[in-house]
């Protein structure tokens, strides 16, 4: 399990993950931020970068906000080392 702190961009013309430091990231999601669109986009981009099911992505805290706090759970197949500086979406 890592937690992790990010800080979303939505409507954005291309989703994109950048590492800020050990556990701070930026995340450009492209959908809009209504009806929880850009919170299930940004889920499907980090299951993408970190190799792990969206279901062993949580959202703890920020559901209405930029700064949001995810929590990450790696089954044993999983490794966090996984993780990239940058990685582009869609």
């Amino acid at each position: 399990m890592i937690i992790i702190k990010v800080h979303v961009t939505p409507n954005s013309k291309f989703s994109q993950v950048t590492r800020l430091d050990e556990s701070n990231y930026d995340v450009r999601v492209d959908a809009r931020a209504t009806d929880g669109n850009a919170n299930m986009r940004l889920v499907e981009i980090l299951s993408n970068h970190f190799g792990i099911p969206k279901s062993g992505i949580f959202l703890i805290r920020g559901a209405k906000s930029r700064d949001k706090t995810i929590e990450l759970i790696f089954s044993k197949g999983d490794s966090p080392g996984k993780q990239h500086t940058n990685s582009a979406g869609k």
